[in-house]
């Protein structure tokens, strides 16, 4: 068994051996080699392919990384959110719930990325490698062939001389062999490389349309998402600015009989007066000859200007008639329902702009 394996080396550095002297001779010139212009375009041809598979893949691997290092950063982001966005502040539960969709949407989009995109393009791609060593393997082959036929021009040439008829038939025996492999891997090669080729366009057509729809719905999602968010935001804004989570200020000194009695409980004693019947200019408002819906009048004190389209804008000295809400629960604490007298102009306002009628 040993004296076998001693037999197959020797014979296959014997070969190698062959191989390299046969390509020195034809790279200086001294022996033809077999041409075959088709085969160099297919080579061509799959070289550029496997090239631009290969970055392709490299590229997609490294955005999918990016992808989710985005995806972690957002996570952090949102939770930091949600932390500092406190309870008691409008919308904060829908806040939460739609930082969590960010995270859901997120997700869905790196799975549809690896298993829809990555992967095809990763079996795509282990085709060339494949291929690769077949088209090597021609090119062996193919030094083989060419080495036999300059062995058996030479054999021909000077075993004629001698009229030695049995190295005649060995070599051309041996040379037939090396022209059936060489052929058969060549024929292949010549089918399966055009093949290959075609086939890129279906698959990218593919790849990239799962890719780009991915995306597509990946962003009109997200945009939904902070669009609510925006929104969210926006309505603690406007009642931020209407003084809804601002803090009243006592001072220690001060005692409860002697602190500013606020717009909304101005407000009701002006209501209470209305429904027991009195009034008079001492802050209290007139309630006779008014239209039908108005509660009473008042003067506005200071110029204002409204922040929402909810509400009403107005001058000092304009009067406004004051009507109850339609929906008592949009009532807001220090904020009247009005309508700008001489006009149709209606709108919430605050109360300590104004004085009683």
């Amino acid at each position: 068994m040993a004296e076998n394996k001693g037999m197959l080396l020797a014979k296959s550095v014997q070969k190698h051996a062959g191989r390299a002297k046969e390509k020195l001779l034809q790279n200086l010139g001294k022996v033809d080699r077999t041409a075959d212009e088709i085969f160099d375009e297919h080579l061509t041809n799959f070289t550029r392919q496997q090239n631009s598979a290969t970055r392709l893949q490299k590229e997609f691997n490294n955005y999918i990384r990016c992808v989710r290092a985005v995806q972690s950063a957002s996570k952090s982001l949102m939770d930091a959110i949600n932390e500092v966005y406190e309870s008691q502040w409008t919308g904060s539960e829908a806040l939460y719930a739609q930082t969590n969709s960010v995270e859901v949407l997120f997700q869905d989009f790196s799975h549809k990325l690896g298993d829809q995109v990555l992967i095809p393009l990763n079996t795509y791609t282990a085709q060339f490698p494949e291929m690769r060593k077949k088209i090597d393997k021609r090119g062996r082959k193919l030094v083989d062939y060419d080495s036999q036929r300059h062995s058996f021009q030479s054999l021909q040439a000077n075993a004629a001389k001698r009229k030695d008829d049995v190295k005649i038939t060995k070599g051309r025996e041996q040379l037939e062999e090396a022209k059936r492999t060489y052929e058969v891997l060549n024929t292949e090669l010549h089918d399966e490389l055009p093949a290959l080729h075609d086939s890129r366009i279906l698959f990218l057509v593919t790849n990239l349309q799962t890719l780009f729809a991915s995306e597509q719905q990946f962003h009109s999602e997200t945009a939904k998402v902070y669009a609510e968010l925006e929104a969210i935001v926006d309505k603690l804004a406007t009642e931020s600015q209407r003084g809804s989570y601002t803090l009243k200020k006592i001072t220690a000194n001060s005692s409860p009989s002697s602190q500013p009695q606020s717009p909304v409980k101005a407000n009701l004693s002006i209501v209470n007066n209305i429904t027991n019947g009195s009034a008079n200019t001492n802050g209290r408002a007139t309630t006779t000859d008014l239209p039908p819906g108005v509660l009473y009048r008042v003067k506005a004190t200071y110029k204002y200007v409204r922040e929402d389209v909810d509400e009403l804008s107005f001058e000092v000295g304009d009067t406004i008639n004051v009507i109850e809400y339609e929906d008592p629960e949009d009532q807001e604490e220090g904020w009247l329902m009005g309508i700008k007298e001489g006009t149709n102009d209606k709108g919430m306002f605050p109360a300590n702009f104004t004085r009683p009628l």
